[in-house]
């Protein structure tokens, strides 16, 4: 029997892989709350593709998924914290403030899981979202939760880890990545 490379992996759990288009396309908002059953069928399926996924792979420093990697491109993601900590469900989310400081960490992508890249993101975002009921929110968040939610914001915006990462810098096979099971690392 021959191994599953990771990608191979997901793209059979129903994840959409890098080259399609629609990983390249900004998403649609929602008109909230005209498309709440819209919106709450988008986030089901997207919570039925992260239950998938979970069962087949841990992820120690969390997990997201964004509405173009299910192949529907409308402006929903969902950020899965490590541990027990309830997922956040992002609808319309646009950064609205980050920190100056940043700090680069090895990132992987469910839609191109056989690599890992080093990228820079700001250690804390504010992020405004539309609720179901067409209420905005806004929400700080800081260091790995922060990287998370900017990486699945940035799959609705169109943009792949590997737009952030440093020109000179690239992704590194996840046989070479030695951080697999691990939490984020902040000093």
């Amino acid at each position: 029997m021959t191994d599953v490379r990771p990608s191979q992996q997901m793209r059979d759990l129903g994840v959409v892989q890098e080259g399609a288009a629609i990983l390249t396309t900004p998403a649609r908002p929602f008109n909230l709350p005209t498309e709440r059953d819209e919106a709450e069928r988008i986030v089901d399926e997207l919570f039925a593709a992260l239950n998938r996924i979970g069962q087949v792979h841990p992820f120690a420093k969390g997990m997201g998924i964004a509405a173009p990697q299910i192949g529907i491109g409308r402006a929903a993601a969902i950020a899965q914290p490590p541990g027990d900590a309830p997922a956040i469900i992002l609808l319309n989310p646009q950064i609205t403030s980050h920190a100056d400081e940043t700090d680069e960490q090895y990132e992987g992508c469910l839609s191109f899981f056989d690599v890992r890249g080093l990228v820079p993101r700001p250690l804390e975002i504010t992020v405004e979202t539309t609720t179901l009921s067409g209420e905005t929110s806004a929400t700080m968040y800081g260091r790995g939760l922060a990287r998370l939610i900017h990486h699945e914001i940035d799959h609705l915006n169109g943009l792949l880890y590997t737009n952030r990462m440093l020109p000179d810098i690239d992704p590194i096979p996840v046989e070479e990545y030695r951080q697999a099971g691990r939490a984020w690392a902040y000093e």
